[in-house]
This record gives C-alpha cells, sequence and structure tokens, in this order.
C-alpha cells in the first residue's frame, strides 16, 4: 500500500473563516433592516386594528346608552359599568349598561404598551365620534409616529396615523401622471 504524502486538513484557514464571516455579514446587512421595517409596519396596522375594534365597542355602548362616554369616563366605561349618584349618596350602576363591551373584558394596550387615548367630545376630528389614539412608538403625545382615528390635515401627519415615517409601509395606490 502507498502512502501520500498529502497530509489530511483538519481545520480551515484563516483566510477562509474571514471570507465566510464577510458573507454572513453581508447577508445581515441586507435581511436585518427588511426585518425591521416590517416589524414597524405590523405594530401600526395592529394599532390600527385595535382602535377599528374600540370603535366597534364604542358604537355598541352608544347604542346601549345612547350617548359616548365622557373623556373623563374614559374607555373605562366600556369594560365596567358606569355609576352615578351625589356626593355622600349611594353610587347606582347606569340601568342600560350592557357591557362589557370588549371580547375579553379588558381594554387592550397599543404595540408599545401603552394605553389608548380617548377624547369626547372630540377634539381633533370633525363630527360626533370620540377621538382615539396610540401615543405611538416614542410613548409621547402629539408627536408624528402617533396612531390616531381621524383624518388629520396636510402639514399635522397622515390619514388614520399614517405618518411620514411610516408612509413607506403604507398601501396606497401611486398617484396618477
Amino acid at each position: 500500500m502507498k502512502r501520500s504524502n498529502r497530509t489530511a486538513r483538519n481545520a480551515f484557514t484563516l483566510v477562509e473563516m474571514l471570507i465566510v464571516l464577510a458573507i454572513l455579514v453581508g447577508l445581515a446587512a441586507l435581511v436585518v433592516p427588511r426585518l425591521l421595517g416590517t416589524q414597524k409596519k405590523a405594530d401600526v396596522n395592529s394599532a390600527k386594528a385595535q382602535i377599528g375594534m374600540v370603535k366597534g365597542c364604542l358604537q355598541s355602548f352608544h347604542l346601549d346608552m345612547k350617548r359616548f362616554p365622557t373623556t373623563e369616563e374614559g374607555l373605562n366605561a366600556l369594560i365596567a359599568p358606569i355609576t352615578g349618584g351625589a356626593e355622600g349618596a349611594e353610587t347606582v350602576a347606569a340601568p342600560n349598561w350592557g357591557g362589557p363591551y370588549t371580547e375579553s373584558g379588558e381594554l387592550p394596550s397599543d404595540p408599545w404598551g401603552n394605553p389608548y387615548q380617548y377624547a369626547y367630545p372630540p377634539t381633533h376630528s370633525k363630527g360626533d365620534f370620540p377621538d382615539i389614539w396610540s401615543m405611538g412608538p416614542d410613548g409621547q403625545d402629539n408627536t408624528e409616529d402617533d396612531v390616531c382615528s381621524w383624518t388629520r390635515e396636510s402639514g399635522e401627519g397622515g390619514v388614520e396615523g399614517e405618518f411620514s415615517e411610516y408612509d413607506q409601509y403604507q398601501d396606497v395606490p401611486p398617484e396618477p401622471m
């Protein structure tokens, strides 16, 4: 039997390792930004869907109570009966209240873990429907990333919370030429 003068390779060379590492870094540089953009879009769409659900709950409340909850009563009026009574008198639950109006019996938090904001009478929208909004990923009110139930005028953001930072994620048909 002849012996070969070649020795078996048991490891990668440093150059091979650097080439593989460069390829992996290049792939990560292409994939990670796309994944982060997808997450932002998903969070904004989730907030819009939850706002739509809260709107439906408010409409059910309105059918029973013949009014919307005030700003002071807030969205909690959807999950707990409104009570009333003079100071020192016994509190009585509203007789027409048919809640809780949410499926789970709890109010949802926005995708960033903050409670939804509520105002009635509306302070931003025109008409007689309450304002509902999320303060967005930054948790600050009245900023570009807020997701809201009303249509904003030009210069104040987009439609229903589709703001400039998220314009790249919305499914808007191209404008005609």
